[in-house]
Formats: C-alpha cells, sequence, structure tokens
C-alpha cells in the first residue's frame, strides 16, 4: 500500500471513530424531541396539554442553553489535554443521562420530582455535547489532508441529521412491534434504554484512537496553551473572530438547521396535524435524501470557498420559507377539501374514572381527496356538568389528527427536503470554516463557544419560540398564524447574513491549509 493509500484508509478511521460517537451523541440529544408529544403526556401534569407540550419543548431548549458552558468547561480540557480523552468522556455523560431519562417514573408517578429529574438529565445531555462537537470537528479537521477540510469535516456534520434520522427509525420500529397501549405505556422508554448499547459500541471504537497531529505536535513542542479561556476571551483580537463568528454565521446557520429538521416535524405535528407516524416516516425519507448534500456543500466549499456557499444557504432560506409553509399547511387545510358528509361518524360517551368522569365526543370527516380528520374532544365533568376553570373557560382537550394521502406525503416530503437543501449550504463547511478561524493552541475553545452559543441558543430556542407565536396569533385570530413562528428564523437569519455578507472575508479564515 503506498503513501496515499495508507493516509486515505488512515483519515477514514479518524471519520468513522469519531463519526460514529458523534452520531449516538446526536441521537441521545434528539431522541427526547423526536418524542416530545409522548413526553408531554408523561413528565408534566395532564390536565393542559398545551401547557404540557411547550413544558416539554422548554425542557428540551434548557438543553442547548447549557451547550455554551459545555463548550467552555470541555472546550478548555479538550486545549489542554487533548481531543480525545475529552470527547470520551463527553460521550459517557451523554449516554448515561439518556438511559437514565428512560427510567424515569411518570408524573403520575412521583408528582413534579419526574420533570426535575428530567430536566437535570437533559442539562447533562446538553453540557455533553457542547464538548462533543467541537472535539470531533477539530479533531478531523486536524488529520484532514491539504486543502480537503471542507470534505473530511463535512462528514462529521451528516452525524446530526443521521442522529435524528436514527432515532425517527428506532421509534418507527418501536411503534410497529407493539401496540399503541403498550408504546403508550411504557415503549416509548426503548429508544432511551437502547443508548447504552450504542454508547458502548462507540467507547471500544474510540477507545484506540491517537491525539490529533496537530496538536500532539503542538504539545510536543511545548505550544499549547496553559489558559485557554483567557487567551480565547480575555484577547481582544481574537474575541473579535469569536464574536464574527457567532454572529456572521453560527446564529444564521442554527435557526437554518433548526428550522429545516425540528421546526418542521413540530410544524407539521401540532400544526398541521399530521399523524405522528406519517409525519416521521416522511421527515426520515426528507432527511435520507438530503444527507448526502452535506458532503457535497462541505467538497465544494474547499473549491469556492466557505463564505459563498454559507451565506447563499441563508439568504435562499429566509427568501423561501413563507411560500414553503404556506404550500404545506394548504396541502391539509379542511377549509380548501371537499367533505363527504354522509360518511362522517360521530360518537359520544361518559367514562367514569375513581371520582371524577368526562364526557367524550368523537368525530371523524372523510374528504373527496382521500384524506382522513378525527377529532376526539374530552370535556372535564363535574357532578355531570361541564367543569369550569378559574379563567372561565370549560375544561377540555381537543385531539386532531390528520392521516394524509400519498400524494400529500409526498408533496410534504418535497418541501421538507427543500428545507434540509438550506440546512446542507449552512452546515456543510461550517466545521471547516470555524477551524481556519482559531489557531490550534486554542481553537477547540475558541471555535466551540460560538457554534455553541449559535445552535444550542439561537437555534435550540427555536421550536418554542416559534410554536408559541403560532398558538398566540392563532388566538387573537390571526389569518395567516401558521407562518407566524417564521418570523424568528427569518429575522434571526437576514441578521446574521448581513454582518457575514460585510465582515467575513479571506482574513477571517486566517488559519486555512491552502
Amino acid at each position: 500500500m503506498n503513501n496515499t493509500e495508507t493516509k486515505k484508509s488512515s483519515i477514514w478511521s479518524v471519520i468513522m471513530a469519531s463519526s460514529m460517537g458523534t452520531l449516538i451523541e446526536w441521537y441521545d440529544f434528539y431522541i427526547f424531541g423526536s418524542l416530545a408529544i409522548v413526553l408531554s403526556t408523561k413528565f408534566f401534569p395532564s390536565d393542559n396539554p398545551t401547557a404540557a407540550f411547550l413544558s416539554t419543548l422548554a425542557t428540551f431548549a434548557a438543553g442547548f442553553v447549557v451547550r455554551p458552558f459545555g463548550a467552555l468547561f470541555f472546550g478548555r480540557l479538550g486545549d489542554l489535554i487533548g481531543r480525545k480523552y475529552t470527547f470520551m468522556v463527553t460521550l459517557m455523560l451523554m449516554g448515561g443521562a439518556t438511559f437514565v431519562i428512560g427510567c424515569v417514573p411518570s408524573y403520575e408517578s412521583i408528582g413534579f420530582v419526574a420533570p426535575v429529574i428530567v430536566l437535570v438529565m437533559r442539562l447533562l445531555q446538553g453540557l455533553a455535547l457542547g464538548g462533543e462537537y467541537g472535539g470531533a470537528a477539530t479533531y478531523v479537521a486536524e488529520h484532514a489532508p491539504k486543502g480537503q477540510r471542507g470534505f473530511w469535516t463535512s462528514w462529521i456534520q451528516t452525524t446530526a441529521t443521521v442522529g435524528l434520522f436514527i432515532s425517527l427509525i428506532v421509534i418507527l420500529i418501536t411503534r410497529s412491534v407493539m401496540t399503541e397501549e403498550q408504546f403508550d405505556l411504557w415503549g416509548w422508554r426503548v429508544p432511551f434504554w437502547l443508548s447504552i448499547v450504542m454508547v458502548y459500541i462507540s467507547y471500544l471504537i474510540r477507545k484506540n484512537m491517537s491525539e490529533s497531529p496537530e496538536f500532539a505536535k503542538a504539545k510536543k513542542e511545548g505550544k499549547t496553551s496553559t489558559n485557554p479561556l483567557k487567551e480565547s476571551f480575555g484577547n481582544r483580537y481574537n474575541l473579535k473572530f469569536v464574536l464574527l463568528a457567532l454572529f456572521g454565521a453560527t446564529m444564521g446557520q442554527g435557526v437554518i438547521w433548526y428550522t429545516g429538521q425540528f421546526y418542521a416535524m413540530s410544524y407539521i405535528k401540532t400544526v398541521m396535524f399530521v399523524d405522528s407516524n406519517q409525519v416521521d416516516g416522511l421527515l426520515g425519507i426528507a432527511l435520507l435524501l438530503g444527507t448526502p448534500f452535506f458532503v457535497f456543500f462541505g467538497w465544494l466549499s474547499d473549491k469556492v470557498g466557505r463564505k459563498p456557499i454559507l451565506l447563499a444557504g441563508m439568504l435562499i432560506a429566509i427568501i423561501s420559507y413563507r411560500p414553503i409553509y404556506r404550500a404545506m399547511y394548504a396541502s391539509t387545510d379542511t377549509n380548501l377539501k371537499t367533505e363527504m358528509v354522509d360518511k362522517r361518524i360521530a360518537s359520544a360517551e361518559i367514562k367514569t374514572t375513581n371520582a371524577a368522569s368526562d364526557s367524550i365526543y368523537k368525530v371523524k370527516k372523510f374528504y373527496t381527496d382521500g384524506t382522513e380528520y378525527s377529532e376526539t374532544t374530552t370535556v372535564h365533568l363535574k357532578d355531570g356538568v361541564a367543569n369550569i376553570t378559574e379563567k372561565g373557560d370549560v375544561d377540555k382537550h381537543v385531539k386532531k389528527t390528520m392521516f394524509i394521502t400519498s400524494s400529500i406525503k409526498w408533496k410534504l416530503v418535497f418541501l421538507v427536503f427543500v428545507q434540509v437543501l438550506f440546512v446542507t449550504m449552512v452546515y456543510g463547511p461550517i466545521a471547516a470554516f470555524l477551524v481556519e478561524m482559531f489557531p490550534v493552541k486554542i481553537r477547540y475553545t475558541s471555535m466551540s463557544l460560538p457554534y455553541h452559543i449559535g445552535n444550542g441558543i439561537f437555534g435550540g430556542l427555536l421550536p418554542a419560540i416559534s410554536t408559541y407565536f403560532v398558538a398566540n396569533a392563532e388566538k387573537t385570530g390571526h389569518s395567516e398564524f401558521f407562518l407566524e413562528g417564521l418570523w424568528y428564523p427569518i429575522i434571526v437569519g437576514a441578521i446574521s447574513f448581513v454582518i457575514g455578507f460585510i465582515y467575513i472575508n479571506k482574513k477571517v479564515t486566517k488559519y486555512s491549509d491552502k
């Protein structure tokens, strides 16, 4: 085997070892979001489903908020003791926290202790991910052949999407081998439990990895940092690049990532009311089709530069979001469909549990295009009369479910796929872009913080903020309430685009290997 083949074999082994662990960490992190609707019924009071779902999204977002702290803590360790050992620790921390979430008793069993434990585990997940990504991206970049950082680091970029994809597949398989009652009772825990097996396999692969050559060389020559935090953020010159990386790149990249993948999923489930299994299936197809483009745009950034691709992805996304989401909503809007009234099925019953009782009304509607719509309204009764809340409203819960046809499904697959393309444009080149902004001795620390603030805070808060905007607009009777959640990613993305367009230049990527 010649030297070139040896180098390629070596870099592929680095990619496999790094990607496996990072993929599993993303799986662990996103399994919570993929099961948000189910978890809202397990760990929060069931008397207000909307509040419970928003609380679950807030807990989901909490993991994002602490990611910058994980970036600081583990980034410092990575620049002091090395990339390899640091992201070994983050892997074990993530896996342990995920497994514990799968074991926590429900709210009905232990009350408010349940959401508190879940919140603590979610915070530990966020800390772990804050240290993982920077280590993996830096490690791969420092192994990459000259002029190929974009291509090789883009494989790490695929792991977030593949992790989400695998989480959806595991959920679909688990649902398919159980009844709906079994999955609701305990089957939802299985995806969390599987994490511990996956983490152990990744640990066995990673423990034989060697340190990155650039860091090993710097350590041998005594050129590593003694105080990475001070040199990264106490140095005004370096801090300027940290801020530019955040506001000119990762902030916009973060909101586009979470709009195209998580908000799209949440939107189709909670605003369009499409059946969860159908949503998971169509999202999985869109992610599978879109994932190779991470590598394509990473490779292209080696040829034409990081800036043009990053900024083009931001600009096209913010211009396209409203037309895309308007088309998505219209595909299931029953106001635009013709109901076959003679086929409508309606029923009513009184269900008594202990001292309480509920009046349950069910209706199922069929439309000429093949769409089916089910609505179940549960009114809580007190002494046989509808219970009135402190706000004066009738205490009731309405569950809506839409079963879409194959043609509508493929239309939604295409519209989500287009959003995933935007994601691949901004996310594929970002690791190489960040690596090339900072010197080896403080690279782990300096690149991790802007990445995790941009993605963890600006991006991670997006599902909760956008869902709130939609719910609030619907209450006030806004005619296009279903588009109001898009203002957040559009405004944040536009600000990032303008800053990046003006201030990102060749001097920014001064540690490029070209």
